[in-house]
């Protein structure tokens, strides 16, 4: 569904890609894991096209991404913004239903409305929270409203960034089941940034390690623990000492 070919990308003289390869299939869940500054995001935002490639060829469904036309290729994705990213200004259930008020995937107000309601329900929040304030949410329930939204429009590819950033181990976990059963029974195919073990092991169906700007490992997750690589075993495991340096 997504493949990425030789992905290089620089910012001034600081190279944060320097050949990136990945082959996300259809319906799969892919995580990629890396410590902070590896290019993880940066890699998410080449896909969607916020960011353009210095070198290489994304492709989506077989299409490439740099020539797709914008609206079409945009309303095949939803997203999980690692900070909740909801608008202050609207009740909950405007939040959810962003995409339906607006542009090519606009749907009559009640529809979007009663679309948002049926999301929220699947998350696990009750109708009654679509007419309050992102404001008066706990930062659990935020979260389940960003993933709401990001189901709202029935997309095919659905990104998430750091989904279980600032949230209780209790929460995350809630989370992670959430997102890891809505992913199966929409059917598809998931990108996932996070440096959270537990949520890599709770939603990854595959793993790739991001490292110095490119893939130092990618298999199913449930080789991770035996991969023999010296860099994913240091990053999952927490350890100090190997070949990637710490910052002291």
């Amino acid at each position: 569904m997504i493949t990425l070919t030789d992905i290089h990308k620089s910012f001034g003289s600081k190279q944060v890609l320097r050949g990136v390869d990945l082959h996300i299939p259809r319906g799969e869940s892919m995580v990629i894991i890396g410590g902070s500054g590896t290019g993880k995001s940066v890699t998410l935002k080449c896909v969607l096209g916020l960011v353009t490639p210095d070198q290489g060829r994304i492709e989506v469904d077989g299409q490439n991404a740099a020539r797709a036309e914008r609206d079409t290729f945009l309303a095949r994705f939803g997203m999980l913004f690692q900070g909740g990213a909801l608008f202050d200004s609207m009740p909950v259930w405007q939040n959810v239903a962003f995409r339906l008020l607006r542009g090519s995937l606009k749907r009559p107000r009640a529809e979007a409305r009663e679309i948002a309601v049926e999301k929220l329900r699947r998350v696990g929040l009750s109708p009654d929270v679509a007419d309050l304030f992102p404001a008066e949410l706990s930062g659990g329930m935020q979260k389940r409203v960003g993933l709401a939204r990001a189901i709202a429009a029935e997309p095919e590819i659905i990104f998430f960034d750091e989904p279980t950033t600032g949230l209780d181990p209790i929460m995350a976990g809630v989370i992670n089941e959430l997102i890891r059963e809505i992913v199966v029974e929409m059917g598809v195919t998931a990108m996932t940034i996070t440096h959270d073990m537990s949520s890599v092991r709770a939603i990854a169906d595959k793993v790739a390690m991001l490292h110095d700007g490119v893939i130092k490992w990618s298999g199913p997750v449930a080789d991770m623990d035996a991969s023999g690589d010296p860099y994913l075993d240091q990053f999952i495991h927490g350890r100090a000492e190997g070949p990637i340096a710490s910052v002291r």
